[in-house]
């Protein structure tokens, strides 16, 4: 299914991790899925989330495939093959940590290691029918990650359910479980652009919770997203852009990239106010809620047919994207 680039065998715990290969692990080159760091020379060290999986008793038994450079997400890689989704095989498993779901929905591994810069780790998750986490930034220590400078990603678990999710970061951040434990929460029902299919199961889940609900909004949501957007691009561009001359870049990843490479010094001014806003508008809320609820998805994602044709959506980001900029968890 093309879930792993290469089979691993480290620590002797009986839970199975994958580690997404933008992650270090000693011994192994970080390639990043393409083409053009096929030539990288083995890792040194291990990266910090994977010193922490090993202390905390995991066994890594592979480096998950991805979207080239972390840098798309339908998951697609020309280069070493797209993963499955095995849940809903007709459509694209997500990206980029396509990997890393894949991987935990077919049964190979019960936590995959994936990264998240704009929803790179909940898209694939939904995409696949899992649970995935971008934690608050810099939370979970990213040294040893690729792109070694990022103000928007995150290292986080992706797991079949959430009892195994909150185990495993509970393991490798002993300060995740909050001090508000056993408190009944108070949840922001966020009102979203969204499908009514998608809208319909949220207010269903939401009517079996009993507990304290209000509905709420983020102004500034829309704009968030453009303004990680810009973001995004403008720290991939400065990490990546050397590999333009290599010729050996995925056609949708070079073009994403020659893209990046146009937005300003204006426009990553004018995003980085957004982020302060932003930023406020959401801390503002959580002043007042414990928990922030709307959808991963705001419509379904490709189906894989449509993405192996060129289709693109980033919109499909859109309620994901925005928490990358502020840095909190949605």
């Amino acid at each position: 299914m093309i879930a792993l680039i290469e089979s691993l065998s480290l620590g002797r715990g009986p839970k199975r991790v994958v580690v997404k290969d933008t992650i270090d692990v000693a011994g192994y080159p970080t390639r990043a899925g393409s083409a053009a760091l096929s030539a990288a020379l083995p890792a040194r060290r291990h990266a910090e989330i994977v010193e922490r999986t090993l202390a905390a008793g995991y066994r890594i038994v592979g480096k998950a495939n991805l979207h080239e450079l972390a840098f798309g997400m339908t998951g697609l890689n020309a280069w070493t093959g797209t993963p499955e989704n095995p849940r809903f095989p007709d459509f694209i498993p997500g990206g980029s940590s396509s990997g890393s779901a894949a991987a935990v929905a077919g049964g190979f591994a019960d936590v995959g290691i994936g990264t998240d810069t704009g929803g790179s780790i909940r898209l694939p998750a939904a995409c696949c029918g899992l649970y995935g986490l971008k934690p608050t930034f810099g939370r979970l220590d990213r040294r040893g990650v690729l792109p070694a400078t990022s103000s928007l990603d995150c290292v986080g678990p992706i797991t079949q359910n959430l009892e195994e999710l909150i185990s495993f970061m509970t393991a490798v951040d002993h300060n995740f479980i909050s001090a508000r434990q056993g408190q009944t929460p108070k949840l922001a029902w966020l009102q979203v652009d969204a499908d009514d299919f998608i809208q319909g199961a949220i207010e269903q889940s939401l009517s079996r919770a009993s507990l304290p609900i209000e509905k709420a909004r983020l102004p500034l949501l829309t704009e968030a997203y453009g303004a990680a957007m810009v973001v995004i691009n403008r720290e991939t561009y400065s990490a990546f852009a050397e590999l333009l001359d290599s010729g050996r870049l995925g056609a949708d990843v070079e073009r994403r990239l020659e893209a990046a490479g146009k937005n300003t010094d204006a426009e990553l001014q004018e995003a980085e106010a957004v982020r302060l806003a932003f930023t406020e508008e959401v801390d503002r809320l959580l002043e007042f809620h414990d928990v922030l609820v709307l959808p991963a998805l705001p419509h379904a994602p490709l189906t894989l047919r449509a993405a192996h044709a060129g289709q693109q959506d980033l919109t499909v980001s859109a309620l994901l994207r925005p928490f990358n900029l502020s840095g909190t968890p949605p």
